[in-house]
């Protein structure tokens, strides 16, 4: 059980650190105040109404658009040091004791030794109550 405990405590470990290196940026689009769409690895879908740019540089008039796209950037960590001397005395004590009970928790319970199981009681012969002359009244 402990070798499973382990697997799964370095799976999280790698889990937290590719999470915690990479970087990715949220695309939002907003149709007026409206949220309309979100996407992380893909491009965002729009609500259709953008207003094209006029192709003329002369003089014309167009309404604002009510269209915005929004990016937000989530940056990685650079760098990733761990360093034991961070923790005070009692965090790592009380990360030992926590890791500690944790791992006895999944510890398999040994069966109840019953050395009776096999045994097959004796074939009553005469019945004892008879013999002592004692009954319930």
């Amino acid at each position: 059980m402990k070798q499973v405990f382990h697997k799964v405590m370095s799976f999280l470990m790698a889990f937290v650190v590719l999470f915690s290196t990479m970087s990715f940026t949220i695309d939002m689009h907003y149709c007026g105040d409206t949220l309309v769409d979100t996407a992380i690895f893909n491009k965002v879908k729009t609500c259709g109404m953008e207003m094209e740019k006029p192709s003329s540089k002369g003089c014309s008039i167009t309404k604002k658009n009510c269209c915005n796209d929004k990016q937000m950037v989530v940056d990685s960590q650079d760098e990733l040091k761990l360093s034991v001397d961070t923790f005070s005395f009692e965090q790592q004590q009380f990360i030992t004791s926590f890791v500690y009970a944790y791992i006895n928790l999944f510890e398999n319970i040994e069966e109840e030794i019953n050395s009776y199981r096999d045994y097959s009681p004796p074939l009553v012969v005469r019945e004892i109550y008879k013999l002592d002359e004692t009954y319930l009244i």
